[in-house]
């Protein structure tokens, strides 16, 4: 039996409409992901309703809602194998409707495939302030995926055809706002395709080639294929204990209770006793299975579903995060502190403020206690003790507390865990307004209180670079 290979996790992200389904359910095809026949049966479903486009996006669009409407509503995974890597591709919402299935898919990236159309007016679109692209680039690299890889869709739509001026257009304008935000250009593929025909996916006959650089030297090559295999494989964390934040739960006939998400630390085996937070239950795991495939131990990087006995499906929910009941297993916290960065924020910012924070996989409304300190971004230094109020660009220290039950761990323990995010929109009309997220921050957490402990579960003293945003 061959070694088995490095799994990585790629989120597909981009403005809606840029071809993100098209696109990934072409390449999964094209790499042997499915067969000739379910790509058939797709494409004579689509052909009835009168959307032939769409036989490769509905590889992935597998609700009945997300057929009719046209667009990917919840997150889907599929899996794939490259000369080096097992890939599993989480293909995310684009539409503004869904963003926090969005948000619950990058959580769960290695490395963040962002796709951009070329086609006349969709690429202004979405680099538009009304649109995706830039907000999800944002994202990924504020929920942690440092690599990313750029697409340039629909290039069989420039005019004229597979335009090298177009081409040359969209990176110049993608690169700019990708450095604002914290990438390096130089080190992102720039790769030019066509989601419908399939062009530059495995083969290309035109393209002259992309470069990136690597820690270990310099990438090249021409088609998606060779840059997904030029990624540097994720650093996993096995000797920890076990954090897997739940994606979903189903109930299956037959089977039971199927909690599924991506482990983060540690393993899971059957027969080990978990322990879930803050649900505060205890099952034990019966089977685990990975795309159809049972397992017997399953590790950090695995998109794994998991039977576990006595719990019923309506007692656990997307949040949830099991751990080993007997390794330091996961709780909840009353409140927490931590690093934020504010990031377009149009007023002032002050204790009360009660915004939905995002997590891993959850999202829980949390208030702003105290405004602790206020630091310099680049270097973490204290710059005044307790502030009144916070701005737009400014750095800080602040407690946290959660209006419900909520698991979250140390940054300095279980990154995964202790990496947040905050969207908000003052009124639900802004969702149609030219500036749909009105303020966002970025927080990294230092110290956890939890109700049975008495203060943090440890210093909140701060060794190395502080909150940290390239302007």
């Amino acid at each position: 039996m061959g070694k088995e290979k490095v799994h990585v996790n790629v989120v597909i992200i981009g403005h809606v409409d840029s071809g993100k389904s098209t696109t990934t359910g072409h390449l999964v095809y094209k790499c042997g992901g499915i067969d000739q026949r379910r790509l058939e049966r797709f494409a004579f479903s689509a052909a009835q309703m009168g959307k032939s486009s769409f036989k490769f996006a509905w590889v992935l669009d597998k609700l009945k809602a997300e057929r009719e409407r046209g667009i990917t509503i919840d997150i889907s995974l599929l899996q794939f194998n490259t000369q080096k890597y097992t890939m599993t591709i989480i293909d995310a919402p684009g539409h503004r409707d869904f963003i926090k299935n969005m948000i619950t898919g990058t959580s769960q990236a290695d490395v963040a495939l962002l796709v951009v159309s070329s086609a006349k007016g969709e690429y202004e679109a979405g680099v538009s302030r009304s649109g995706q692209t830039r907000e999800h680039a944002l994202l990924a690299y504020t929920l942690g995926v440092k690599q990313i890889i750029v697409c340039i869709n629909k290039m069989d739509l420039t005019e004229p055809p597979y335009s090298q001026k177009r081409f040359e257009e969209v990176v110049r304008g993608v690169s700019s706002f990708l450095k604002k935000i914290g990438y390096d250009p130089a080190t992102v593929p720039f790769v030019p395709i066509s989601g419908w025909t399939g062009e530059n996916m495995i083969a290309m006959p035109w393209f002259q080639g992309w470069k990136a650089r690597r820690r270990e030297g310099n990438a090249s090559g021409r088609t998606l294929l060779e840059v997904l295999d030029s990624i540097q494989p994720p650093v996993r964390t096995i000797n920890k204990p076990l954090r897997l934040p739940l994606q979903d739960v189903y109930k299956i006939g037959g089977i039971g209770t199927v909690p599924v998400g991506k482990i983060e630390t540690g393993i899971l085996k059957p027969g080990m006793t978990l322990m879930f937070s803050p649900a505060k239950l205890t099952a034990e795991v019966k089977s685990i299975e990975m795309h159809h495939q049972g397992l017997e131990t399953a590790l950090p990087g695995h998109n794994v579903g998991f039977n576990i006995k006595n719990v019923a499906v309506k007692n656990l929910r997307r949040g949830d995060v099991a751990g080993n009941a007997q390794q330091d297993p996961p709780s909840d916290v009353s409140s927490f502190e931590a690093q934020v960065i504010i990031l377009n924020h149009p007023g002032k910012l002050k204790v009360g403020y009660s915004p939905v924070l995002d997590c891993h996989t959850t999202h829980v409304t949390c208030r702003f206690a105290e405004l602790k300190e206020k630091l310099d971004r680049r270097t973490g230094k204290k710059l005044e003790d307790q502030p009144q109020t916070l701005i737009s660009g400014d750095a800080a220290t602040v407690k946290l507390v959660p209006i419900k039950p909520m698991c979250v761990e140390s940054f300095f323990t279980y990154p995964p865990l202790g990496k947040l995010a905050v969207f908000w929109n003052l009124t639900p009309t802004m969702l149609t307004s030219a500036t749909f997220y009105s303020w966002f921050c970025c927080f990294r957490t230092l110290c956890c209180e939890r109700p049975e402990a008495d203060g943090c579960c440890g210093s909140y003293q701060v060794s190395g670079e502080g909150p940290r945003v390239k302007s």
